[in-house]
């Protein structure tokens, strides 16, 4: 989610760092100065077929290398030298996209694994020091291979368009509007990933904060005076393989795990794209979903598959049009801007699953919703919280061999809880938390773990006009949940929670871990954490062999 339009910037990685990759589009187009960049037609292909790739450079010549990054990093394909070209793209590219030739194919051969393959390509023959950018697809198996016991991980493509700045605009900054600085609630797919949603050091700071702040110290963002200081997109942390699902493909390619990433384009224009498995997963930051996707989802676990979310902030609805290369949200906006209020069907606006006008909850499909939750761990929001979830059904099968207790916090030192959460309304009932609306969640729903978390920055250090997210989150929030958007709105729906949450649904079942920063655990090996997973995971894919009604 990360804040609605309206700030006036304070710190210099709130300015510049919003347009830096507007100006890495328009090099000086000398030789002495290298550039590349390229992106490929298609987020998602099977393997055997071919891969396009678009690329604009200054130099005479270039070579692509393609990884598959898994537990390693893999070399599968290397070009020859290709032929450099120069095509500029158009200002408004990020909406419109960048409209470059084809300079060459990728032929991915029948016998390439499933994962996501890294598209490196490398300037060859300039004067200056060669300059290399890097571009991503996901790549399933081949028509027809058998599905069972196989995971299908449904990448967040919809957040990585919505965050992604290469250009100049997204669905949060940008060059539109009348003034020339408001965001874009069109992207366009074909343009390249800003530095760090492909590949980041490991050393890159996430966005939850991983050391609690002094007493009375004012609020800091690491993750984004990193980007400003190395050249990455600030918006790294938010959206992208790198920080999300590439740690758990590659946790779970550990585990010996057989997963199949797919995109959102795929869920959205393939009703049948998860047929053959019993288990979906997705993780990270996974905020923007079509009603497509969605139908897709709810027609997998009637059949009996089961959805494993390790992820969090299930905000927006979407459309995808011109075969899934054009994104659109007008998000708070929505009332005013999109064309479908007047015109109609009034449940695809983009705004809220949980606006009037949709009426389509998160909770229908997930069992939390983000307007009840949001910030958890960084900013001014919870920054010396929990870190983790507090345990309340430590006896539930998901939990078991961990060793865990009530009241235990799991995942505390890795840091998983934030930096956006999904949550519910709830009370507590002889120390064991349930929904406030009984009626609103299925009958077997359960809430095994719970922590805090805020729709805004508020505390004693937090200066008037100083605060990074300021109050259009809360203000949306408010009006979504109660109909006002004042002060007594905001006061009203601005604590709210972050919960992992069981339940059956259809024929299947749905475990959600409603955080954004679960694949922490994963990469910090925090065992907990990879333990629960593994449980999860075992269960969902029919080899668990605990007791399958333990705790369900």
């Amino acid at each position: 989610m990360m804040k609605g339009p309206g700030l006036t910037p304070k710190e210099p990685w709130q300015t510049e760092a919003v347009f830096a990759n507007y100006a890495e589009r328009m090099p000086v187009d000398v030789p002495s100065v290298p550039w590349i960049r390229g992106y490929t037609t298609r987020m998602s292909d099977k393997a055997g077929e071919s891969i396009a790739l678009c690329v604009s450079t200054n130099a005479p010549s270039f070579v692509v290398e393609v990884l598959r990054d898994g537990v390693t990093l893999e070399s599968v394909w290397k070009s020859g030298p290709v032929a450099g070209r120069w095509h500029r793209a158009p200002k408004d590219c990020s909406v419109v996209g960048c409209d470059w030739p084809v300079a060459l194919t990728i032929d991915t051969g029948a016998g390439w694994r499933p994962g996501g393959y890294i598209v490196r390509m490398t300037t060859v023959g300039s004067q200056g020091a060669p300059d290399t950018s890097e571009h991503l697809f996901l790549l399933a198996p081949a028509s027809g291979q058998d599905r069972r016991g196989r995971i299908a991980l449904i990448a967040a493509t919809g957040s990585w368009v919505a965050y992604n700045d290469w250009g100049g605009s997204n669905h949060y900054q940008g060059l539109c509007g009348p003034k020339g600085d408001a965001f874009s609630p069109v992207l366009s797919t074909q343009r390249p990933y800003a530095r760090g949603f492909v590949s980041l050091p490991p050393d890159a700071p996430r966005a939850v904060l991983m050391q609690d702040p002094a007493p009375m110290a004012a609020p800091t963002y690491p993750h984004m005076e990193w980007a400003w200081t190395t050249g990455h997109s600030k918006k790294y942390a938010s959206a992208g393989w790198a920080s999300y699902e590439r740690h758990f493909m590659r946790w779970a390619e550990a585990e010996g795990l057989d997963v199949d990433p797919i995109s959102h384009v795929d869920l959205h224009s393939d009703p049948g794209a998860l047929n053959g498995y019993s288990c979906a997963v997705m993780v990270g930051h996974d905020e923007y979903w079509s009603w497509e996707m969605r139908d897709a989802v709810a027609a997998f676990t009637a059949q009996g598959g089961s959805v494993a979310r390790f992820a969090a902030n299930f905000m927006w609805q979407i459309r995808l049009e011109d075969g899934g290369r054009r994104q659109v949200c007008y998000k708070y906006t929505a009332r005013e801007a999109d064309p479908l209020m007047q015109s109609g069907p009034r449940n695809r606006v983009t705004e809220s699953w949980e606006s009037a006008e949709i009426g389509r909850p998160g909770r229908d499909s997930f069992g939390l919703d983000a307007t009840r939750g949001i910030y958890a761990g960084w900013s001014g929001c919870s920054p010396r919280g929990a870190g983790g979830f507090p345990v309340y059904r430590p006896d539930h099968w998901a939990f078991a061999g961990t060793g865990l207790y009530y009241g235990d916090v799991l995942g505390r030192d890795a840091r998983i809880f934030g930096y956006e959460v999904d949550g519910l309304d709830y009370v507590i009932r002889h120390g064991l938390p349930a929904p406030a609306d009984p009626l609103a969640y299925p009958r077997d729903y359960q809430i095994l773990a719970l922590g805090l978390a805020a729709t805004l920055e508020e505390g004693p250090t937090i200066l008037p006009g100083q605060s990074f997210l300021g109050t259009e989150d809360a203000e949306y929030a408010a009006l979504i949940l109660t109909g006002r958007a004042d002060a007594a709105g905001i006061e009203q729906t601005k604590r709210g929670c972050g919960a992992i949450v069981h339940f059956r649904q259809g024929r299947g079942e749905v475990f959600h871990a409603g955080t954004c920063d679960w694949v922490a655990g994963l990469a910090r090996a925090d065992a907990m954490v990879e333990q629960v997973t593994r449980n999860v995971l075992h269960r969902f894919t029919r080899t668990n062999l605990l007791d399958a009604d333990n705790g369900g």
